[in-house]
Order: structure tokens, then C-alpha cells, then sequence
């Protein structure tokens, strides 16, 4: 039954990501942001293969990443993530180092807090600091290549008998690589008829892509995207709980 409704959203949305960006190792959308949050005390731990099509240019090639991330209270969520390199040594170009950086989600609203129809609010940034050239916030070049700052908002609606979230997010940075500012906006839909499988379409800022995820076996995240309609990236995450 779980194969066949794997399949199933599968190939309904041409493509298959969970309610975690899972390409930061954080909760989101697939590349963009979202305000919604993990329970209180949730551990993921995860990892991905990342086509170059959707890192920062500095890969030229295919590569993967791997993350931790807890949500310490229920307002606030940090992550570490760690992103292969390949360097050339002796002739040979390998992978051979990693870059790191952490991320940090901080919600501002709950939704539904103050009035029924308030959305959910939550600032965040990825990489926003790194020690190169003395230590900088948010460098132009360098290291902090996948540095971001955004507000997100998340508003989720009553369909008939189904649910959609309706997404939206500001994001800036100041790369010269990989500039980022501007609006962001995605949908998710999780089907009735298969509450394991969540359907996701989004614009980043840059391009737009469609995906999904599906829970399996109550912890184990499997996901797939697929950036512009054509570029996959995909990977594994398990959650759990520490209460």
C-alpha cells in the first residue's frame, strides 16, 4: 500500500520534498522558505544529493550534503550543515573537504495566534557568517556561499476536504556569485487520500520546481525535486523526537 501511494504521487506531480528544506537541512519548502516549524524538541538528521543546477556556482559539479538539525523550543530552530568540495591533490580531483555552516529559524507568530486568519511568521538565515578575510556578516565573496536572510509567511486553508498551505518569503543577501533578493512563494497540498505524501510547487526567487516527500514508516522522510521541471535532487532524512 505505502509503495503504491509512493508511486502514485510520484507520478502525479511529475516530480517528487517534506515540510524540511531539505537542501539546507532546514524546515521549508524545496529550495525556498516556509514559516512552518517542527515540533518542540524534533532531531532531523539527513542527507542529500545535490545537482549543480541548484547550488551556488561554485559547484561546478554534482555533490551531496549531509545535516543535523534540532528545533532546541518550539519557537527556534538550528541546524549544521556540511556540503562536499572537490579539491585536486596530486594530480587527482577528489572529494576532499566540506563547507559548514549553520542555520537558525526564529518564529515570530504562530498561526492563527491573534486572529484565525494570521499566518504563521518566521525570520531565518543560512550561512550567515564566515571567518574568511577577518570574519564577516553576510560576505560578498569567499566562503559563505550559501548565505541568505528571509521572512517567511505560512497560511494554511481549508479546501473541501483538503488542505493547502499557501507560502511567501523575502530573501536577500549580499553574494556576488549568488545574489539573492527578492520574493519567494510556494504551495503544498497533502492529499486526504494519502496523508504521508506532501505535493510542493514553488518560485525561489530564481527558478521554479516541483516536488514532494513522503514519511515512511512514521520517521524515515524519503524526498525528490526537480529544479526548472528537469534537475533532480533528492535525499533521505529521519526525525524523531527527544521527548
Amino acid at each position: 500500500m505505502i509503495k503504491k501511494a509512493l508511486f502514485t504521487g510520484l507520478f502525479l506531480s511529475s516530480s517528487i520534498l517534506l515540510s524540511a528544506q531539505l537542501t539546507y537541512g532546514v524546515t521549508g519548502l524545496l529550495h525556498a522558505p516556509s514559516a512552518e516549524m517542527q515540533p518542540d524538541k524534533t532531531v532531523m538528521i539527513g542527507g542529500n544529493f545535490l545537482n549543480k543546477e541548484i547550488t551556488p556556482p561554485t559547484w561546478s559539479y554534482h555533490t551531496f550534503n549531509y545535516f543535523l538539525n534540532v528545533t532546541i523550543f518550539p519557537w527556534m530552530e538550528v541546524a549544521y550543515t556540511c556540503t562536499a568540495f572537490k579539491l585536486p591533490w596530486r594530480g587527482v580531483v577528489k572529494f576532499r573537504n566540506q563547507d559548514r555552516y549553520f542555520s537558525v529559524r526564529l518564529r515570530a507568530l504562530k498561526e492563527g495566534q491573534f486572529w484565525k486568519y494570521m499566518p504563521a511568521v518566521v525570520f531565518g538565515t543560512s550561512d550567515p557568517y564566515t571567518e574568511s578575510g577577518g570574519g564577516q556578516v553576510s560576505s560578498t565573496e569567499g566562503n559563505g556561499y550559501n548565505a541568505r536572510f528571509y521572512i517567511a509567511a505560512t497560511k494554511h486553508l481549508p479546501v473541501a476536504n483538503e488542505e493547502i498551505g499557501i507560502h511567501l518569503a523575502y530573501l536577500f543577501n549580499h553574494r556576488k556569485e549568488y545574489p539573492l533578493n527578492g520574493l519567494a512563494a510556494g504551495i503544498t497540498y497533502n492529499p486526504s487520500f494519502a496523508p504521508d505524501l506532501r505535493l510542493i510547487a514553488e518560485y525561489d526567487t530564481k527558478d521554479f520546481a516541483m516536488g514532494a516527500t513522503y514519511l515512511l514508516f512514521g520517521h524515515l522522510h524519503a524526498q525528490v525535486e526537480m529544479q526548472r521541471m528537469k534537475y533532480f535532487t533528492g535525499g533521505l532524512t529521519f526525525k524523531f523526537g527527544l521527548k
